[in-house]
Order: structure tokens, then C-alpha cells, then sequence
């Protein structure tokens, strides 16, 4: 959803899943899926690898190991402090998008290829929207946590439905 995102996110993502709610690989992996993918998608290898650097630099602990050799983490005090000092530091708004740089180069295709371009974009919007709708009416929202999820869930529901519109807007404009 536009901004450079550095490697160091995945690693606050992690941290501050674990600082809600401690949990395994495997369960930290399916709330990943079901709510972090929607805005920062990580892969199982990308997670496990996480959590090995987070334990290793004394961000997040073992607090319970089951069958299987099952570990369930948990953030330590110095893990909530430095999720805490990301969390106050300044965001780097500077902005990359590939897409955008297209935009602005669009006029080196025929007009029809870029009209294409918008309608993809829109479809693509469309389908985005579609499944975040889903989630808003899926999703009971009951935990207090979720409230700063469901407020991420409305910017991506605004967000897609904008670039639905613009793409809409910019079909009708190269139509002219």
C-alpha cells in the first residue's frame, strides 16, 4: 500500500504479534494469514527465521515447549520495549511505487494497452476490496486488540476503493 518497507518491519511484526498474544511458529503463522498478510505478507521461512534472530538477540523466550518439540514465545520485557521504541520513532514516508512510475511513463504504449492498464488496475482494486469486505463482516472484532486491526481493515477498504475510482477516472479520461 505504498512507502518502502524495510526488513526490519517483518521483524516488528513478528515481535508485535508475539507482545499480543505469545504462540508458536505455527500459530503465529496462521494469525499472520488470517490478519497481518492482509497489509505485511510473510512466508513460513521468512517467519521461523524471525523468531530464530528475535530469540537470539533476547526479544522474544521460550515460555512453553509441547509435543513435537512445539516452542510457544512470548515478547520479553526488552522486546516490548524496543517494539515500543519502533513504534514512537518517526515513519519514513519517503514513497516508491512501481505502479505509479508506469503511470508516468504510459505514454510510450499505444492508448488502448494503457486503457488496459487502468482496467486491470481496477479490477485488481475490485477483487482487493472484495476481500476485505469479506473480512469486515467475517471477523467478530470482540478482542480490544482487534481494534487497531479494524482500523488498519478500514484503511485498506478506503484505500482500494480510491484506486477503483482513480482507475475508473483515468479509463474515461485517455477514452476522451
Amino acid at each position: 500500500m505504498g512507502g518502502i518497507f524495510t526488513p526490519v518491519s517483518l521483524r516488528f511484526a513478528t515481535l508485535g504479534l508475539l507482545a499480543q498474544h505469545p504462540g508458536s511458529g505455527y500459530d503465529l503463522l496462521k494469525r499472520f494469514e488470517a490478519s497481518m498478510a492482509n497489509v505485511w505478507p510473510a512466508t513460513q521461512s521468512q517467519l521461523y527465521g524471525e523468531l530464530g534472530k528475535l530469540e537470539r538477540d533476547g526479544l522474544i523466550e521460550i515460555v512453553d515447549e509441547g509435543a513435537r518439540g512445539r516452542k510457544v514465545y512470548a515478547a520479553t520485557d526488552a522486546g516490548r520495549d524496543s517494539l515500543r521504541d519502533w513504534l514512537a520513532a518517526e515513519l519514513d514516508t519517503t514513497t516508491r511505487s512501481a505502479r505509479l512510475l508506469r503511470v508516468f511513463l504510459l505514454s510510450e504504449v499505444d492508448p488502448e494497452a494503457a486503457v488496459e492498464f487502468f482496467r486491470r488496475e481496477e479490477e485488481n482494486a475490485e477483487r482487493d476490496l472484495a476481500r476485505l469486505e469479506h473480512i469486515r463482516t467475517s471477523v467478530p472484532w470482540d478482542d480490544p486488540v482487534d481494534d487497531f486491526g479494524r482500523i488498519a481493515l478500514e484503511y485498506g477498504l478506503r484505500f482500494h476503493a480510491m484506486e477503483a475510482e482513480w482507475a475508473r477516472w483515468a479509463q474515461e479520461r485517455l477514452r476522451r
